[in-house]
């Protein structure tokens, strides 16, 4: 899977297309067209990219999303640069959109070993309601070694949004030889990985077979807090049964996510939305979602993370180099 494919064309994917013509912007940067030998169609390079019919020059984009990925609001935004409030939320979603692209990108991949940390963070979406009633929860799942984020959804606390992040695990697994899911005394993470993922261990012996985790997949939760009521919980604790093949070589000190505590620490920085500034801290689920999808696109393959000195896609080992902001905006949808 090629993320620069502008000399492909988007019609008919052949590569067989010839150089036609230039032309200029409305800001005077010049961009190319192109001429398909096989469906004989006409494109430019920018056709299905976040570039596609914005005349606004690339470098006054780049400026407003690295300021609002540093923790400048949106109105801050519209007053420093100039820019109406639905142009910066036109770029926003096309940037957002390029999430499902370069999620499909690192899962072309393989992997060996994977240790994956999963914790939530919390803000209010449109005005002050209770914690359980509230849009702003936001799953993340993190992987430990590079800082790669394989998801960032926002939603209810609810079952529907733990089994939106799991799905995605679920993908994450079948490119894993070896997934360890660690998290801080959160029960749904493991159970509904279970209930998704789990397979029948068959050992010839007469009776229904075992169900468990596959194999090379284990979960592990560190259980915080007291306890009220029932027996006590250990401290650290395998919630789902997993197969008997699966290495134990995770010791009692790993199972923390620590990581993934300071990295919503410091999102608290980056994005006003979740700044505890006001009652209310985002406007509507959809645009804190599109928010979450831009910061994961910059996070994974465009900033290095402050730790490993790497772009977290580079350390996973999904590219060679990090991506620069113009080389994001080139990517193509399709």
């Amino acid at each position: 899977m090629n993320l620069f494919s502008e000399n492909c064309c988007p019609t008919c994917n052949s590569e067989n297309v010839h150089f036609h013509t230039r032309y200029f912007t409305k800001s005077g940067e010049q961009r190319t067209i192109y001429h398909c030998q096989d469906c004989y169609d006409y494109f430019s390079e920018t056709k299905n990219t976040p570039l596609a019919g914005l005349r606004i020059p690339v470098s006054k984009m780049i400026e407003v999303i690295d300021a609002l990925n540093d923790g400048m609001g949106i109105n801050a935004a519209v007053r420093t640069f100039k820019v109406a409030k639905n142009t910066i939320y036109t770029w926003l979603e096309r940037l957002a959109d390029l999430k499902e692209v370069l999620l499909l990108y690192a899962l072309c991949h393989q992997f060996l070993s994977q240790l994956v940390e999963g914790d939530e963070l919390y803000t209010k979406v449109k005005e002050n309601k209770a914690p359980d009633q509230s849009a702003g929860w936001t799953i993340v799942l993190m992987e430990r070694a590079s800082r790669f984020i394989w998801e960032m959804k926002c939603g209810q606390r609810n079952r529907s949004l733990f089994q939106a992040a799991i799905q995605t695990l679920r993908q994450v697994i079948e490119h894993s030889q070896d997934l360890t899911l660690v998290t801080d005394g959160e029960r749904r993470y493991g159970n509904l990985l279970f209930e998704i993922c789990r397979q029948a261990l068959r050992t010839g012996q007469v009776g229904r077979p075992r169900q468990t985790l596959p194999k090379g997949v284990k979960v592990r939760l560190k259980n915080k807090g007291s306890q009220a009521k029932g027996p006590k919980r250990p401290k650290y604790q395998a919630p789902q049964p997993e197969h008997p093949d699966t290495a134990q070589d995770l010791a009692d000190q790993d199972i923390h996510a620590n990581h993934l505590e300071g990295f919503n620490a410091g999102m608290r920085r980056k994005l006003a939305c979740y700044r505890r500034r006001t009652n209310t801290y985002a406007k509507q689920e959809e645009t804190l979602q599109t928010r979450l999808d831009v910061h994961w696109v910059l996070h994974n393959f465009v900033r290095p993370h402050f730790t490993t000195r790497l772009v977290p896609g580079v350390a996973l080992g999904i590219l060679e180099k990090g991506l620069s902001m113009f080389e994001l905006f080139k990517v193509r949808y399709a």
